[in-house]
């Protein structure tokens, strides 16, 4: 039957096989996030058998961080080198644990059941460099990754949404939803990636556009950051920035929604986010229309710096009261995924193809995202030690301005680095300086 649907994808048109792709990226990782985010829709309050000074809901959270992070260090080796053959009986491996992990947390009391946050995570870290590599290496990379991003924009709200649902018109309890919340999306998951894995893989003119995609080793991630670690380095610590601000955003939504004065509505969290994903997906369309890979590095690198100044401009607007809450956590949220989602496909998978060098996207977003959930783990605990005294929204807005003033400047450097490199190289920095002349 797989080979069948391969076949009939093989002879599709280019229209029909991205529409096909594009929607089963979307509709798995949508899934997976039914097994990661539910729980951030609970505001738990005061647990039995909870006695640390550590938020209870934040030491949830940072547990889940710590073993996602684990994950996506463990990532860089295994979704480099894994056999693609071998990614859809992963993908569906790794979500059966982090259910389980769910379960677990639902059967064991506090303070144990923080244990098995840190097991759910452990699994789902691997999942979107296994979905990004049936996108990647393609013509049209841009549009499927840009799908697939759209995924976890809304996604998160969703299943939030759901989440909140089960806890208030089923009476479920606190510590089962999220474990309901994911059972409900198993079926979704399955024949997503029963579709996924059918994908025949890049052909011959996806490999002359983008470099042909293989299992990068060892020796072939060290080559590559002894070339480009310069300005790798700047992108992930403007990653960490972004990343920490977007999780901050996600997985307290209930308590910022709440301190606006929103917090009774489910469905709040689904409309907000459904406008931020039009927003961020627009701005992505500027990638999308560059076909020269070396002149998209130029632009995504623009288009980075253009999310963390929305970011910034938005909160300021906000405090100065030209802004209301909704409009600013839209417009806010909008300039976090403008800045955040070009890291997790456009920008990397560029990269790759401009180095030419055979590999995959997966490495590069491995090593910045293994640094970002550090950083969100190091928000958290600076929130809930160093700032006690200020209350949810006050610690998104003073790490929103932040973000947006460092991050914007990581990332003009890092252009500056490549645009340095571009005039000392006659090969692919020559091209680059050629590109940048035209834009």
């Amino acid at each position: 039957m797989t080979a069948h649907l391969r076949r009939m994808l093989e002879r599709a048109s280019p229209l029909v096989f991205t529409c096909v792709a594009g929607l089963a990226g979307f509709s798995a990782y949508f899934s997976f996030y039914a097994f990661r985010k539910p729980f951030s829709a609970a505001t738990f309050g005061v647990v039995p058998g909870w006695t640390f000074a550590l938020d209870y809901k934040i030491a949830l959270v940072i547990a889940q961080m710590a073993g996602y992070a684990l994950s996506k260090m463990i990532g860089i080796k295994v979704i480099s080198e894994l056999d693609p053959a071998k990614r859809a009986g992963a993908i569906i491996v790794l979500i059966v644990m982090a259910w389980a992990a769910l379960l677990a947390f639902a059967l064991i009391p506090a303070p144990w059941n923080v244990a098995a946050m840190f097991l759910n995570g452990l699994p789902l870290g691997m999942i979107w460099g296994l979905v990004f590599g049936y996108m990647e290496g393609r013509r049209t990379t841009e549009v499927l990754g840009a799908v697939v991003c759209a995924s976890f924009i809304v996604s998160s709200g969703a299943v939030k949404s759901v989440g909140k649902l089960l806890i208030t018109h089923w009476h479920v309890s606190a510590f089962w939803m999220p474990a309901a919340a994911g059972a409900l999306f198993f079926p979704l998951l399955f024949v997503s990636v029963f579709v996924l894995s059918a994908l025949p893989p890049p052909d011959a003119q996806d490999e002359a556009a983008r470099v042909r995609r293989a299992p990068m080793y060892a020796p072939a991630r060290l080559a590559f950051l002894a070339q480009y670690g310069v300005g790798l380095g700047l992108l992930v610590l403007a990653y960490v920035l972004i990343t920490a601000i977007r999780d901050f955003r996600d997985n307290f939504a209930a308590e910022l929604w709440y301190g606006l004065g929103y917090g009774n509505g489910a469905a709040m969290f689904t409309e907000s986010e459904i406008p931020v994903a039009v927003l961020a997906l627009a701005a992505l369309g500027l990638i999308m229309r560059v076909r020269d890979n070396t002149r998209a590095l130029i632009v995504i690198h623009g288009v980075v710096i253009a999310g963390f100044a929305l970011l910034g401009g938005s909160t300021l607007a906000f405090q100065q009261g030209w802004l209301g809450p909704i409009p600013w956590m839209i417009l806010s949220g909008a300039g976090t995924y403008i800045a955040y989602t070009p890291f997790n496909a456009m920008l990397f998978d560029r990269l790759i193809a401009v180095s030419g060098r055979i590999g995959t996207a997966g490495f590069l977003i491995y090593v910045a995202d293994a640094s970002g959930y550090v950083g969100s783990c190091a928000l958290l605990i600076w929130r809930d030690f160093g700032l006690m005294q200020l209350n949810w929204q006050q610690v998104f807005t003073a790490s929103a301005y932040a973000a947006s003033l460092i991050g914007s400047s990581l990332v003009a450097l890092s252009a500056v680095y490549f645009l340095r490199k571009a005039r000392r190289s006659s090969g692919v920095g020559g091209k680059l300086e050629q590109a940048l002349e035209r834009t």
